[in-house]
């Protein structure tokens, strides 16, 4: 067979006008057998899945074709050799490794995967990485959500927004595109998954630079850094690779409320070191206000306590209004030293953020850095004329504040406030004022006292009511019989309700004809009896009683009665000849009773008596 090729090469030379000498070799059978074991060795050689280095030779339409020592080169599908923009990652003549997808005896080429072998060498580098707690690099593909993805040699990986970076990161969008270096942190190669963290290298490197500056730096240190970013308390500041803050109250003895007003961020600036915390080795505060002029230095020799200057309002709070008297130099007008009004005003009733307001000098305590301020100082005091304006015995008008269990807190005006004793709130006798009275009620009263050390006005309302023993008095004498109800028992005798909020007192000899040792023998409580007037004590109000004497009078008045009857019947008697008719006896008897019962049957026989009389 071998002999027919030669001389068919032969023949074909010979055609082209050309004289070659072939030399035709005898090839023996055997080797057949050789070339067929050689055959057979590549195919075990070569075999699905396994990883080859080979050489670009070349690129067609639709694969990249590489030569791995295969009787055949291999091919790529071209789409993994080229970027999204179309253009080649590879070119011919480069050495890569790919994978075998599939090889087998036929003509066909073997199909090769230089993606697939890229990812397999990653996941090898990811593992041997985890294992020794290397850095990879990696780059940040596109922001999903809670991080980021990344793309490790070929492989994607997760990278989360918190293990970005060791400082707070505000624009996440400009790492996209960066190349990173980065650890894993925990990968599983089946499911595929990797995570992965930049912070843990950067926390290092930011471990290294601080313990590197806090063996150089010391408290009171004037140090140059970058102002890295700017937050509604402060700066952050770099100096040196590690991040100090300079707060709000240390950029100037000025008060400010906007940084960004005074430094951008890239500014170079100088700070003074003010502390350390050496011990975490995470915190350095910062001071820019101390590198300029303390306006604080001349302020004892120029607010003296006492004098009187002006100022703006800067801030304004719960408890009063501080004033700036002049840049860095502010003082505190506490609420109580706003006005003398004894009512309770949020401060910023009175007065507003940058009104200009004049104030006294009442306290200075350099070394604190604090100035204490009155502006009611500057307003005379109510108080100085509260005798002119209201002397005891006037009568007030009030608005009620405050009731308490033992009486009422009114405001007579602005600055003066007065108090109502729940025993003279009213004549009746009551448990709390709010049986009688309620929040915000106008209502008249009397000053009875003016007590200036307490600055309040005692004041009565039942002073300018008539009492109940004013309104009894006036009807009442004595000797007057008045109907009371008993009330309380007493060893002495009875207490006896006359009107409503007025009792009498009837002693226990006065409660009955009969001598009785205990009132409870001749009476009861909620007893109603007639009472007479013994007695009506003016200056210590009190209403002596008898009800023994209310009898005594009724006996007293029956008798005069009977014998008012016995003289008339005498009367009969003489102008009858002496001779008394049955009526007559019957009421001489009787009395009264008997006049009541039958007095025309009595008339009656009296007259046929009289004609019988006349008869005789």
């Amino acid at each position: 067979m071998v002999t027919e090729v030669n001389e068919i090469q032969s023949a074909e030379n010979q055609e082209n006008g050309q004289t070659v000498e072939v030399e035709v070799a005898e090839t023996p059978a055997e080797d057949f057998g050789a070339m067929l074991q050689q055959y057979e060795q590549e195919q075990t050689y070569f075999r699905r899945g396994q990883v080859v280095s080979g050489r670009v030779v070349g690129f067609t339409e639709n694969a990249m074709m590489v030569d791995f020592g295969h009787k055949s080169e291999g091919a790529v599908n071209i789409s993994e050799v080229k970027t999204p923009e179309g253009e080649l990652k590879l070119k011919e003549g480069d050495e890569v490794e790919v994978i075998i997808l599939n090889i087998d005896s036929s003509d066909n080429p073997p199909v090769l995967s230089y993606l697939e072998a890229l990812k397999r060498r990653a996941w090898e580098k990811i593992s041997r990485a985890f294992r020794k707690k290397e850095a990879l690099k990696c780059k940040v593909v596109n922001k999903v959500k809670g991080g980021f993805t990344v793309d490790i040699e070929g492989v994607e990986a997760f990278l989360p927004g918190s293990q970005i970076d060791s400082r707070p990161v505000k624009d996440f969008e400009k790492f996209i595109g960066e190349e990173l270096e980065v650890k894993v942190i925990r990968y599983n190669r089946k499911k595929g998954n990797v995570v992965v963290s930049r912070k843990v290298i950067t926390d290092e490197i930011l471990r290294k630079q601080r313990e590197e500056l806090f063996s150089q730096i010391k408290e009171g240190y004037v140090v140059e850094g970058t102002v890295k970013s700017i937050v509604d308390y402060g700066v952050f500041v770099d100096i040196g690779g590690v991040d100090g803050l300079l707060h709000l109250s240390e950029i100037s003895w000025e008060k400010i409320e906007d940084p960004s007003k005074i430094f951008k961020v890239g500014d170079r600036i100088q700070v003074k070191i003010l502390k350390i915390n050496r011990k975490k080795k995470d915190k350095i505060s910062l001071g820019y206000k101390q590198l300029l002029p303390d306006p604080w230095d001349i302020v004892p020799e120029t607010y003296l306590v006492g004098s009187v200057v002006k100022g703006k309002v800067t801030s304004i709070t719960n408890y009063g209004a501080f004033v700036q008297l002049e840049p860095g130099v502010e003082g505190l007008v506490h609420v109580s030293e706003m006005t003398w009004s004894n009512r309770k005003k949020h401060p910023k009733n009175i007065v507003s953020l940058g009104q200009e307001v004049e104030v006294q000098v009442i306290g200075l305590d350099p070394k604190e850095k604090r100035i204490s301020l009155s502006m009611k100082n500057l307003i005379p005091d109510p108080w100085n004329t509260v005798e002119e304006r209201y002397p005891v015995g006037s009568t007030v008008s009030a608005v009620v504040r405050k009731l308490t269990e033992f009486g009422a807190f009114v405001e007579v005006d602005d600055a003066i406030e007065g108090l109502v004793h729940i025993s003279e709130i009213s004549w009746k006798k009551i448990k709390h004022p709010k049986e009688v009275l309620k929040r915000k009620q106008r209502i008249e009263a009397q000053v009875l006292r003016i007590d200036h050390e307490k600055k309040r006005l005692s004041l009565s309302i039942k002073a300018l009511q008539p009492s109940a023993w004013e309104l009894f008095v006036k009807d009442h004498y004595v000797g007057d019989v008045v109907k009371g109800k008993i009330t309380r028992f007493a060893n002495f005798g009875v207490f006896v309700e006359l009107a409503e909020d007025l009792e009498g007192l009837c002693h226990i000899s006065e409660l009955s004809e009969e001598k009785v040792d205990s009132p409870e023998k001749v009476v009861k409580i909620g007893d109603e009896l007639d009472f007479k007037i013994l007695q009506i004590d003016h200056a210590a109000q009190k209403i002596r009683l008898s009800h023994r004497a209310v009898k005594a009078k009724e006996e007293e008045e029956e008798r005069a009665e009977e014998k008012s009857s016995e003289k008339k019947i005498l009367i009969n008697e003489e102008a009858r000849g002496g001779i008394a008719s049955l009526g007559e006896l019957i009421n001489l008897k009787l009395g009264k009773q008997a006049e009541k019962i039958v007095p025309k049957k009595l008339d009656q026989v009296s007259s046929d008596e009289s004609q019988q009389s006349g008869e005789s």
